[in-house]
C-alpha cells in the first residue's frame, strides 16, 4: 500500500531521443497509487519525439541544447540543475540521456539520481551492449537500473530483468525485446526506491 497522506515524489526525466522508457515512467507515475510522479523532462537535443510524448502526457517538457556550450559540459548541467530545483525536484531518472556527466551534477543528486542500462551489469557497460551479449556468446542478456555513481554504469544495482538471447539473434532483435523488458523494469525499480526514500 502507498501511504497517500504523503505528496507523491517528484521526479524530473532526461532523455536525449524518442523517450520511451520516460513514457513507461510518466504512464507509471500518473497511477493514483504510484509514488511518485514526473514533473518534468529535459532533453539536450531540441524536437525530439519524447519532447512530444510528454507534452501528450501532460508533463512539463523542456529542452536545454549542449551545443551552445561547447566543452562546457558543467555549465550546460548548470543550466539543468537551476531548472530542477525551480520545480521542486527530488530524484533524476536518466531514459535515454546520452551525455557523459561531470561530477559536479553526479555529486549534486548523489544517490538521488538513476538510469537504465541495456546489459545485465557489470557485464557489459558503455555502448554496443547487445552486440557484444551475442558475440560473446552468452545465453541471455537484459537490463538494469542502478544509482549513478562517477564511474560509468558502476553504481548499486536496485534491479534487473534477464532476456534470452536466441539462435541467430541479432543486436537490433535484441534490443527490442531488452526494450520492452525495460518498459517493465525501470518504473518498478524507481517506485521501489522512491518508496525506500520516503520510509527512511
Amino acid at each position: 500500500m502507498t501511504d497517500t497522506c504523503k505528496p507523491k515524489t517528484r521526479v524530473a526525466v532526461l532523455i536525449s531521443g524518442s523517450g520511451t522508457n520516460m513514457a513507461s515512467l510518466i504512464a507509471a507515475g500518473q497511477a493514483a497509487d504510484a509514488p511518485y510522479e514526473v514533473v518534468v523532462v529535459i532533453s539536450n537535443v531540441a524536437d525530439v519525439a519524447g519532447l512530444e510524448k510528454a507534452r501528450a502526457a501532460g508533463v512539463e517538457a523542456l529542452t536545454v541544447e549542449h551545443k551552445p556550450f561547447g566543452k562546457d559540459r558543467e555549465a550546460h548541467e548548470r543550466a539543468i540543475n537551476a531548472l530542477l530545483v525551480e520545480r521542486d525536484v527530488e530524484v533524476i531518472a536518466l531514459a535515454g540521456y546520452m551525455r557523459l556527466l561531470t561530477p559536479w551534477l553526479v555529486q549534486k543528486w548523489a544517490g538521488r539520481m538513476l538510469n537504465i542500462h541495456p546489459s545485465l551489469l557489470p557485464l557489459y557497460p558503455g555502448l554496443n551492449t547487445h552486440a557484444r551479449a551475442i558475440e560473446a556468446g552468452d545465453a541471455e542478456a537484459g537490463c538494469t537500473v542502478h544509482v549513478v555513481t562517477e564511474g560509468v554504469d558502476e553504481g548499486p544495482v536496485l534491479g534487473q530483468a534477464r532476456v534470452p538471447i536466441l539462435p541467430g539473434d541479432t543486436p537490433d532483435a535484441l534490443a527490442e525485446r531488452v526494450k520492452a523488458a525495460e518498459h517493465t523494469l525501470y518504473p518498478q525499480a524507481l517506485a521501489a526506491f522512491v518508496t525506500h526514500r520516503r520510509a527512511a
